[in-house]
């Protein structure tokens, strides 16, 4: 049985954690997800609901890993990223 390694990462404002897991082939999101202990580590994470990514892509739960993917979770906008740019571009 072959194997992959992938990382699942966490990123808060001040910090950010990553895991790296070596999984078997095959392996889902969501296997990653339960193999990192990242709830365990950051109780204010709610992984059921969050929604998560590789890359920068956001993904479902049952997509297939590959070797070398970065697992995403990510976490709710504080701002609207459009209003945030309106704000900043306004004259002073």
């Amino acid at each position: 049985m072959s194997a992959i390694t992938v990382t699942v990462v966490f990123a808060l404002p001040e910090r950010a954690t990553e895991v790296e897991l070596r999984l078997a082939a095959g392996a889902t999101v969501a296997d990653a997800l339960a193999e990192s202990r990242l709830a365990a580590l950051h109780p204010e994470l709610d992984l059921s609901s969050s929604p998560v990514g590789i890359f920068g892509r956001r993904v479902e739960r049952d997509r297939l890993l590959s070797d070398g993917d970065r697992v995403e979770i990510y976490r709710p906008l504080i701002a609207d990223p459009k209003e945030a740019r309106r704000h900043r571009s306004r004259p002073r």
